[in-house]
């Protein structure tokens, strides 16, 4: 019987020598949901987020994508689940070497042999879908924005239609226009494709704006969980805590 989640984790523990990162974190990521993880720095928020794009084995639990235990499967049967997910990073870690629209297709070009035309193309069509002006296609990244980098991760990140999203502090070193632009896409794209997303972050309008549910991660663990609505009113002095600092 396969599950109605697209992520399972159970009883998920890392450590890094003596250092408890994460200890026994269960949580699932639904259909067509979009989940955001919030916590100071330090709580295992990006350590969360590596085990779950494979980068780092836990030392104990399992993590399994699409009904694949990515932490125990086989070489073959780890990455056919791993295609199924899209990634934009914290600091949009876009390929300084490349345009825009061989940024876009990197994945296409180098892994299933698009052609130029193709890859230009089918970067042509995702820029489009994102109201994006084609004419950045041709330009590198060092010729754009901080906030335009961030709209070309995310255009790498949907390019092969994948089934789950991760956004790494999609809005991290943005002023709060562009940030709200960047929300904005995001919540826009994740709707329209219908899929499934985790959100790191630590900025409160990203959590309103993105979120059906949200994880707070305090001391390797989860601290509360819930629907953003009730953050306010809820009583946990964590979760006060956090909204106070920020």
């Amino acid at each position: 019987m396969t599950s109605k989640n697209l992520i399972n984790i159970k009883n998920l523990s890392v450590s890094f020598g003596n250092n408890i990162v994460l200890n026994n974190i269960n949580l699932h990521l639904s259909k067509k949901e979009s989940l955001v993880i919030i916590g100071k720095s330090g709580s295992g928020k990006s350590v969360l987020l590596r085990c779950l794009m494979g980068l780092l084995k836990p030392d104990f639990g399992s993590i399994e994508i699409d009904n694949v235990d990515i932490v125990n499967a086989n070489r073959i049967d780890k990455e056919k689940a791993l295609t199924n997910i899209g990634v934009t990073f914290q600091n949009g870690a876009l390929f300084d070497s490349l345009n825009v629209w061989e940024n876009i297709t990197f994945k296409q070009t180098r892994f299933f042999r698009f052609n130029k035309k193709a890859a230009k193309e089918k970067a042509l069509l995702i820029i489009k879908n994102l109201e994006l002006n084609e004419n950045i296609l041709e330009l590198y990244p060092s010729e754009l924005s901080g906030g335009m980098q961030k709209r070309i991760a995310i255009a790498r990140a949907i390019c092969d239609q994948p089934q789950i999203l991760f956004f790494d502090e999609p809005t991290s070193g943005l002023d709060p226009i562009t940030g709200k632009v960047i929300n904005d896409l995001i919540h826009k794209t994740v709707r329209k494709l219908g899929v499934s997303a985790i959100t790191i972050t630590h900025d409160i309008s990203s959590i309103n704006n993105l979120a059906n549910r949200v994880i707070l991660l305090d001391k390797n663990k989860i601290a509360w969980s819930g629907r953003p609505n009730d953050m306010e009113t809820s009583k946990n002095s964590i979760v006060q805590q956090f909204l106070i600092n920020k």
